[in-house]
């Protein structure tokens, strides 16, 4: 299987977490507003709801960083001199993967510490299962960045524009 294709597949897989969430999150709220208009709220839906967004936030960025869509300013690189580009860009896809290697280490420490933690509406409901999206979100994000990196490498290889001979432009 090809990298491209790994990339496909991969970005299908986020792509059906996340809609499967944004979805849940719609039928939630949905269903809650409309006990919450017939006079019998639910005490649990606004806790849920705002665990699905944090959750549809968490798998999201792992679908902008294999889409390359999270803000940046690969415009800096692209002006760096050609021996410095590939130097610049991998320190800072260093910096990326170290950050959300140690997010998710830590956030897997944390979720013991939570387990015995309860959401407040649901008691039956531990704190860790709803906060497992940190380190579960920081390895997919890894992964994607993984996916990404040669890609991110073949930018930095390439000429910017002011510096093609004036044939090539």
């Amino acid at each position: 299987m090809t990298l491209a294709r790994v990339r496909t597949v991969y970005g299908h897989f986020l792509e059906a977490i996340c809609i499967i969430l944004m979805v849940a999150l719609a039928v939630e709220v949905t269903i809650g507003v409309a006990f919450r208009y017939s006079g019998y709220s639910l005490a649990w839906y606004d806790e849920v709801a705002s665990i699905l967004l944090a959750w549809v936030t968490y798998y999201g960025s792992a679908l902008a960083a294999l889409r390359r869509s999270h803000l940046g300013v690969p415009e800096i690189v692209r002006l760096l001199p050609p021996e410095l580009r590939v130097v610049v860009a991998l320190v800072a896809e260093a910096c990326v993967f170290a950050f959300f290697i140690v997010l998710a280490w830590v956030g897997y420490t944390v979720l013991e510490v939570l387990a015995t933690d309860h959401l407040v509406s649901i008691p039956e409901v531990s704190v860790m299962y709803t906060q497992s999206v940190i380190p579960i979100s920081a390895v997919l994000f890894i992964i994607a960045e993984a996916l990404v990196l040669p890609e991110v490498l073949r930018e930095a290889r390439r000429p910017h524009r002011d510096q093609l001979s004036p044939d090539v432009t």
